[in-house]
C-alpha cells in the first residue's frame, strides 16, 4: 500500500498552484524546508518525481506522475474537508436524531423539543416514529418517550407525573372535583386496553367504582367528540387533555377526581453505555425543561379548579 499522507497531498497542491516551494510554504504556514521534506516523502511513496525543479527563478513544473497524484489527491483533500465540516457540524449539534414517541407527548412535549432544536440547529435531521406497544423496545432509536420505564439496557429520566382527570360535558357535574363513586355505573369512553389503561381501570375497581365503558378509541380527539355528543365522560391524563385543548372548549369541563387516581409517569429513555450525540443531549435537556414548564401549568390549573 502506498504510504501517502494528506499533508503530503496538501503540499503537492500548494506547490502546483503557487509554482514555487517558497510561496507554497507561505500559503501553508510552513517553512520552505518542511514543504521540501513533504514533497520528498511523497515522491518516495509514489516511486518517482512529482515536480521537475529547473532551479533559479523558473517555476517548478509538475511531472506526468505528479498530475496523476494531484488529480486524485485533490479529490481526497476535498472529501477530507467535507468530513471535517461534517464533524464540526455534528459537534455543534447538527446531525440526525431518531426519536420514538406516543400521542400525548407528540402533541404537547415534542413540538417544544423539535422547535427548540430547529432554532438552534436548522440543518439537523429529526426523524420521529409514533407507536404505543405494550412492550416497547428502544432498538435503533436515539431517544424514546414512554409512559413508564422500559426493560432492557437503557437509562432514563422521569419527565413528569401526568394526573388522570375527568372530561365531561358542560353541566354534567357541578364545578369542582368529582368523586369516584359518582362514576359508578356511569357511561365513559376510554382508550383500548393497552399500556396503562388496564391499570387505570383496575384502580377504579379497587376504589369500589365501576364506570361502564361504552366506546373505546386510541384517538383522543375521537373520545372527546363522543363526550361532546353525550355518549359518556372520559378519564384521561392531563397531557392528552392539553394536547386536544379540551380545557378551553366551552362544551367540555375538566374535573379533578376524588380520591385521585395514581398519575401515569412519563419517562424519556436512551441506550445505556453509549455516547450520546450533542443533538441527543440537547433534546434531553429541552424535554426536561418543557416537562417542567408543563408541570407548573398543571399545578396552576388544578389549583384554579378547586372550589
Amino acid at each position: 500500500m502506498i504510504d501517502v499522507e494528506l499533508r503530503h497531498l496538501a503540499a503537492l497542491a500548494a506547490v502546483a498552484d503557487e509554482g514555487s516551494f517558497n510561496r507554497a510554504a507561505v500559503r501553508l504556514g510552513y517553512t520552505q524546508s518542511t514543504v521540501s521534506q513533504q514533497i520528498a516523502a511523497l515522491e518516495r511513496a509514489v516511486g518517482g518525481p512529482v515536480f521537475d525543479r529547473p532551479g533559479g527563478p523558473k517555476p517548478v513544473q509538475i511531472t506526468p506522475l505528479g498530475v496523476v497524484v494531484l488529480t486524485h489527491g485533490r479529490e481526497l483533500l476535498a472529501k477530507t474537508q467535507r468530513l471535517v465540516h461534517a464533524i464540526d457540524r455534528f459537534k455543534a449539534g447538527d446531525g440526525r436524531i431518531d426519536i420514538g414517541t406516543f400521542q400525548s407527548v407528540s402533541n404537547v412535549i415534542l413540538p417544544v423539543v423539535v422547535r427548540r432544536l430547529r432554532e438552534e440547529h436548522p440543518a439537523c435531521d429529526i426523524r420521529l416514529s409514533e407507536e404505543e406497544p405494550d412492550q416497547p423496545q428502544i432498538g435503533d432509536l436515539d431517544l424514546l418517550f414512554y409512559d413508564g420505564r422500559i426493560e432492557g439496557d437503557v437509562e432514563n429520566v422521569k419527565l413528569l407525573d401526568d394526573p388522570y382527570l375527568l372530561v365531561a360535558r358542560d353541566g354534567a357535574f357541578p364545578d369542582g372535583p368529582v368523586r369516584l363513586d359518582q362514576l359508578d355505573g356511569a357511561p365513559i369512553v376510554a382508550w383500548p386496553l393497552t399500556c396503562d389503561q388496564p391499570w387505570m381501570e383496575q384502580a377504579f375497581v379497587r376504589s369500589g367504582s365501576r364506570p361502564r365503558v361504552v366506546f373505546r378509541s386510541a384517538i383522543n380527539d375521537t373520545l372527546l367528540s363522543m363526550v361532546r355528543a353525550g355518549l359518556g365522560s372520559a378519564v384521561l391524563p392531563w397531557l392528552a387533555i392539553r394536547g386536544t385543548n379540551a380545557q378551553s372548549d366551552h362544551q367540555l369541563r375538566v374535573h379533578e377526581l376524588r380520591p385521585s387516581l395514581p398519575a401515569r409517569e412519563i419517562y424519556l429513555h436512551w441506550r445505556s453505555g453509549r455516547t450520546r450525540s450533542p443533538l441527543a443531549a440537547r433534546a434531553i435537556q429541552h424535554a426536561v425543561e418543557a416537562a417542567a414548564e408543563i408541570a407548573k401549568h398543571t399545578d396552576r390549573l388544578r389549583s384554579a379548579s378547586r372550589p
